[in-house]
């Protein structure tokens, strides 16, 4: 099943989102939303499964990530301008109230939490796929990520704004190297996404620079956990086993859900959308049913 590509202008920037449509419109749309340093072609072992079921699936390249909007100059990339992004992307592309299904990986879970925490009557179903949001910080680190904030940004504007080139086997190790639980052939099938090819065949990394900055505000877990709160729907958290991600305050965060169910992959790691997506799909698809 292959996938289209929308651009749709939502929160004053053109997005891009690919689309995944059933054969016969039977249920909702789903909505899938990637992590740190990935893009939403990345889905695409994962959304076909659910489109076969019955759903329309989008799944959108996330502000300064894959063909993404880049921000524009003297904005940066802030949590709550992405969930302001999915808010105006569901209003546009699931008008009339419709709820929707939401699918969130990493710091995509922690968007997906925010958003609906804000909007509760807009998703009608919440997978947390490792996406409970980094380790907590203390209310003093505050102001010294500030200052690291203002003076990696202004490094980053003074460097030149052409992005390194890099061949194929270089692209290969350097995920490799960041996914070392991740087989060579699923990373074959996704430096394509991660990656844009020029006419000299070499490769450049898909993403703003600015994400290699450190965010000037802290993620606090007491401030998730309201937001968690707020959250209505049933929510499925799928573990990716002792290899994934799991910050030592886990069991609170999810203790903040009012209705929760867990499951796991317990091979998978935290990139189960690349390594296991044929488990992880059926959960998938039996939990948005």
């Amino acid at each position: 099943m292959i996938a289209t590509v929308l651009r749709i202008t939502a929160n004053g920037l053109e997005h891009s989102i690919r689309q995944w449509l059933p054969p016969e419109r039977q249920k909702g749309t789903v909505v899938l939303i990637h992590g740190y340093m990935d893009a939403g072609g990345t889905w695409d072992r994962v959304a076909p499964a659910l489109a076969a079921a019955g759903h329309r699936v989008l799944a959108p390249d996330m502000r300064g990530f894959g063909a993404g909007a880049r921000a524009p100059a003297g904005s940066y990339y802030h949590f709550v301008d992405y969930v302001f992004d999915v808010a105006d992307l569901v209003e546009a592309l699931v008008p009339g109230g419709e709820s929707v299904g939401v699918v969130g990986h990493s710091m995509g879970g922690t968007i997906s939490t925010l958003y609906a925490g804000t909007f509760p009557e807009r998703v009608s179903r919440l997978a947390l796929l490792e996406g409970l949001g980094p380790p907590d910080n203390p209310f003093e680190l505050g102001p010294i990520r500030m200052r690291s904030w203002i003076e990696q940004v202004r490094a980053a504007r003074a460097r030149s704004r052409a992005a390194p080139t890099f061949s194929r086997a270089e692209g290969l190790a350097r995920l490799a190297g960041n996914h070392p639980n991740v087989p060579p052939e699923v990373l074959e099938h996704r430096l394509p996404h991660l990656a844009a090819e020029g006419d000299d065949g070499r490769l450049s990394w898909h993403f703003d620079p600015l994400h290699k900055t450190t965010s000037p505000m802290p993620f606090f877990v007491k401030l998730f956990i309201e937001f968690a709160r707020k959250v209505t729907c049933p929510v499925l958290f799928v573990s990716g086993g002792p290899r994934g991600f799991h910050p030592s305050d886990e069991g609170e965060r999810l203790a903040a859900f009012a209705e929760l169910r867990c499951d796991e992959l317990p091979q998978a790691g935290h990139m189960m959308h690349w390594t296991e997506p044929e488990k992880l799909a059926p959960k998938l698809v039996a939990f948005l049913a």
